[in-house]
């Protein structure tokens, strides 16, 4: 029997377990995948616990960038990010740039150059790499700003209409406070947008909804998630 999981905090409404779950009873493949919740104060003793004990897991918020320390190395992409979200043999991977690639390259128009990237943690970095990737500048945004951010106050009707593309790489508006939404100006926003919730649930979030009302293009992260997951799969069973 091999053993998987995912670690976060919280894990109240995980696509994850139910997925690999699945998939291993679909390819008979004796394994179980669980749920592994834990607080910061105990981030060490169970991350060394999970090394030791399971074949590879998953890494989700708040700790993409916590669990770093602990591994042996990252491959080539993690290392680039700066950010992981699976683990294998106690190397670190990052495929959240290729399940969001794949989810938002279809969508792109031949005007979109430049990207506002809403928060500033794992989800983010993984964004980022995956838009220049795809040609796109991505700038971010914070609401404690750095050199080389904005912040939510700076998002004037110049800079929106400049930046066609917006991505909440934040949990605002996620199951169960989907009455949150991250504080860019709205009003701004026109049929010329594609917005990006790296968040699928709820489906449809506040912020894709203000979005839509405006006339924007939508989608969620349910794409982005199974993507991901897809990746994570092959690095478990290569």
């Amino acid at each position: 029997m091999r053993h998987y999981g995912i670690i976060g905090y919280p894990l109240l409404h995980s696509f994850s377990a139910r997925y690999f779950n699945e998939k291993f009873a679909t390819e008979k493949i004796e394994a179980e995948y669980s749920l592994y919740p834990v607080k910061v104060e105990g981030l060490k003793s169970k991350v060394e616990r999970l090394l030791d004990s399971l074949d590879g897991f998953n890494v989700t918020l708040p700790y993409k960038q916590a669990i770093i320390p602990f591994l042996e190395r990252l491959d080539e992409t993690a290392e680039a990010i700066g950010a992981v979200n699976v683990v294998y043999q106690r190397v670190g991977y990052n495929t959240d740039c290729l399940g969001f690639m794949d989810s938002v390259q279809p969508l792109l128009r031949e005007y979109d150059r430049q990207a506002l990237v809403l928060g500033t943690g794992g989800a983010s970095k993984a964004v980022c790499y995956g838009l220049r990737k795809l040609g796109i500048t991505p700038t971010l945004v914070s609401r404690t700003p750095k050199e080389g951010m904005l912040g939510y106050n700076e998002l004037t009707d110049e800079v929106m209409a400049r930046h066609t593309i917006i991505v909440n790489c934040t949990p605002l508006g996620m199951l169960p406070e989907v009455d949150t939404c991250p504080p860019i100006p709205y009003e701004m926003i026109s049929a010329r947008h594609l917005l990006f919730d790296c968040v699928y649930n709820p489906e449809e979030t506040l912020f894709l909804k203000k979005g839509k009302a405006q006339g924007a293009t939508i989608r969620n992260g349910i794409e982005m998630l199974y993507g991901q997951a897809k990746a994570a799969w092959k690095i478990w069973n290569s």
